[in-house]
């Protein structure tokens, strides 16, 4: 076994060998190298300030992506390259046009958030030569100012896409090559293994060893994109012992489309599943759009947030509706149940010790069916779910229910199916009246609790309202629809 974390900083090789598994890559820049433009403000990756690029080879190309250091672990970082705002300007001071425009557009008062708006919006500038409007937002959702208003910072956006110099003034251009090859001979080829005083961090080299080691720990925290459990050691301080980081093995990271569907990988993240989830389920690609910002979507996996259940997951519903199923490793095979099933209680999924979460088959939609996905929150973007109802719907020749699947998260202590529901329609033509009658049986479904994201009353109302609009978008009429709208 090995026993270090190797990665780039700037243009600096790293080797860390006293490493705990709960060390952030922030505290590690600010408090070990000094480099204090990386902020913190929120430390659950909410805000921004945090903001750096992490660079990664998939399928052996080097990729930049946003990320939020407040909640990355160091041990998540094995053969990346991790930039820094200190690492844009050039040696004898001149800004990069990032930062320029930033200057010459107003983009910056109180100056907290500064560096973590230009890392994101470097991010954009080396992937994207051209964005749109809608693009540049999408870039910098996950990025809070409370001084600006974002219109300058929006402004400085678009002003940098006209401004490309010479590959030989930017950093990461100049150097891809170099980054390339040193990246490649920092890929582990033995699993790694830290031990400070009584804690362990493990990065295993393959699925297998990830197995074998899970058949030995069977307890231990399996971190995947870190984007909730960061939030277990920077808000509730819990302790993790021993931690397994998945996030650099391959062979979790593939996306396989087939004639009846296509599975996803554990590792895969939302951002790498965007383009073929939104090609295959458009309505489902419209949602990743709405969890977290890029920092978020950038690390988070769909199979972590299947893996750690919670209840008000954004992937659960949907998947669930389309008929999804899990498939689960351990040492000793594999195993595929109904992802409906692997949800048993509050805080408990149907996942033997040893076993985790392999990868996910999502059926493509028929074309006959009517399929929808709602997430209510308080803002648009980047807010956690209040409730998230999915649908779908398939009816027969004469215009009657022959099924219907209805899923909620953030009604129950799991996400889980409407049966009374579904078992009230199916059968009976897909009407106004079949669909009021309907409503009620959601009393029976769901007891949902009141807390600061909804009150119970307003979640159970929700949830009936939501019934009524998909079966106006449906079958009502464009005018119908937007009344409803108006009095919901």
């Amino acid at each position: 076994m090995n026993d270090s974390i190797r990665f780039i900083l700037n243009g600096e090789d790293i080797s860390l060998r006293d490493v705990r598994p709960t060390d952030t890559l922030l505290d590690f820049l600010r408090l070990k190298r000094r480099l204090t433009g990386t902020k913190e403000g929120c430390a659950e990756g909410d805000c921004g300030a945090c903001t750096v690029l992490v660079g990664r080879l998939i399928d052996g190309k080097l990729h930049y992506e946003s990320v939020n250091a407040c909640i990355r672990f160091m041990g998540s970082l094995t053969a990346t390259h991790v930039v820094t705002v200190e690492h844009l300007a050039a040696k004898d001071g001149t800004l990069h046009p990032v930062q320029q425009a930033m200057v010459d557009c107003h983009g910056s008062q109180c100056g907290f958030c500064t560096p973590g708006f230009v890392m994101s919006m470097y991010g954009l500038w080396l992937s994207n030569e051209k964005p749109s409007r809608a693009d540049i937002e999408k870039a910098l959702q996950g990025n809070l100012c409370r001084c600006t208003g974002y219109e300058p910072i929006v402004k400085a956006a678009e002003q940098v896409s006209q401004t490309r110099p010479s590959a030989l003034f930017d950093p990461l251009q100049r150097t891809r090559s170099d980054i390339v090859a040193r990246l490649w001979a920092m890929q582990p080829d033995q699993t790694i293994a830290i031990t400070t005083a009584d804690e362990r961090l493990i990065v295993p080299n393959s699925e297998e060893a990830l197995a074998q080691i899970l058949a030995d720990e069977p307890d231990a925290t399996v971190v995947a994109g870190s984007t909730d459990v960061g939030l277990w050691v920077t808000k509730q301080m819990r302790a993790l012992n021993p931690v397994v980081f998945i996030n650099h093995l391959s062979e979790l990271q593939a996306i396989t489309a087939g004639e009846g569907g296509f599975a996803i990988g554990a590792g895969v993240t939302y951002t790498h599943a965007f383009e073929t989830i939104a090609q295959k389920v458009p309505t489902l690609g419209r949602l990743i759009d709405r969890i977290g910002g890029d920092q978020v979507r950038n690390m988070g996996t769909i199979g972590g947030n299947i893996a750690n259940g919670s209840p008000i997951g954004d992937s659960p519903p949907p998947l669930i509706a389309l008929g999804a199923t899990v498939r689960l490793r351990s040492a000793s095979g594999t195993r595929v149940l109904r992802l409906e099933d692997f949800f048993i209680d509050y805080g408990k999924q149907d996942r033997r010790p040893g076993e985790f979460v392999e990868s996910i088959f999502v059926p493509y939609p028929a074309e006959d069916t009517h399929y929808a996905v709602y997430k209510i929150t308080k803002r648009r973007d980047e807010d956690i779910t209040a409730v998230l109802g999915a649908f779908y719907l398939t009816l027969d020749g004469e215009g009657d229910v022959n099924d219907i699947r209805i899923a909620f998260g953030g009604m129950a202590g799991i996400p889980k199916r409407a049966r009374a529901v579904e078992n009230e329609l199916i059968g009976r033509p897909w009407t106004e009246a079949t669909v009021e009658a309907a409503r009620a049986d959601f009393d029976s479904d769901y007891q949902p609790l009141s807390d600061w994201r909804a009150t119970a009353e307003y979640r159970q109302l929700t949830a009936k309202n939501l019934l009524t609009r998909f079966y106006l978008e449906t079958c009502g009429t464009p005018a119908e629809l937007r009344r409803f709208e108006e009095v919901a």
